[in-house]
């Protein structure tokens, strides 16, 4: 079977695994943007299937994959509003850590290390797939977003998150994140694999799925916080598309 595993991107987040739940680790900027992030996601999650997120457990009922899942922080949170949550990763380093963290915290989530095309072998599909900076990893992005489609129910909602290839994107997610704050190790992040807006608005046409929404996730150097912004897509975003066929 065709894969879309890069194995020398395993490699850079197996070497990281044991810091995913740092919140001053490797990891930082992940733990200042998972808020925000999550905010978009319960969004569009209640929006698509007119769910009210006051209400406790608002999600119970809904299939979620969280593919590229790495430790957790994404999975944790979405499983804590109901979903029944599945997540899957490439590095088995990344699934141990996730299984641990998430039987110490005692939420039921199910841990597989696995990639998006092997999971088509299963016959699962899902209401939504969290597909968050993950895109700007793989090997093939057409074949990718075509496993991913595949995984997506009728009706289904995909939340595909990535970077700009932007001189704006370049500045701060490699100069600034790698080199400058020292956030990342440096070589953690590939300026010719981050795919423009209207890129991956097209890859998501060509896999079957219609984009419906898209938001950037922006910075603050300032205030050091993230908000989301419906103009700024200059470095980091976020879209949504739905599985209509």
């Amino acid at each position: 079977m065709n894969t879309t595993v890069d194995v020398d991107e395993i490699k850079k987040f197996q070497n990281m695994a044991t810091e995913w739940w740092d919140p001053k680790g490797k990891f930082k900027p992940l733990h200042m943007l998972n808020p925000t992030r999550l905010d978009y996601i319960n969004y569009q999650m209640a929006y698509e299937f007119n769910l009210e997120l006051k209400k406790p457990l608002p999600f119970k009922g809904l299939s979620v994959l969280d593919i590229g899942c790495g430790g957790g922080l994404l999975s944790e949170p979405i499983a804590r509003l109901g979903a029944n949550v599945t997540g899957a990763d490439a590095s088995e380093k990344n699934i141990k850590i996730a299984r641990a963290h998430a039987e110490q915290s005692d939420v039921k989530i199910r841990y597989v290390h696995t990639t998006a095309e092997d999971l088509l072998t299963t016959g699962n599909t899902y209401d939504v797939i969290l597909n968050m900076e993950v895109i700007e990893h793989v090997s093939d992005t057409t074949i990718y977003l075509d496993s991913c489609k595949k995984l997506l129910k009728n009706g289904g909602l995909m939340i595909c998150s990535t970077i700009n290839r932007s001189l704006k994107s370049y500045l701060m997610a490699i100069v600034g994140a790698e080199y400058i704050l020292k956030w990342l190790p440096k070589g953690t992040h590939d300026w010719n694999k981050f795919i423009t807006p209207n890129e991956l608005y097209a890859m998501l046409e060509v896999a079957g799925l219609k984009p419906v929404d898209k938001k950037g996730f922006l910075f603050n150097p300032i205030t050091w916080t993230w908000s989301i912004s419906e103009k700024d897509l200059s470095v980091n975003y976020v879209t949504s598309s739905v599985n209509e066929q």
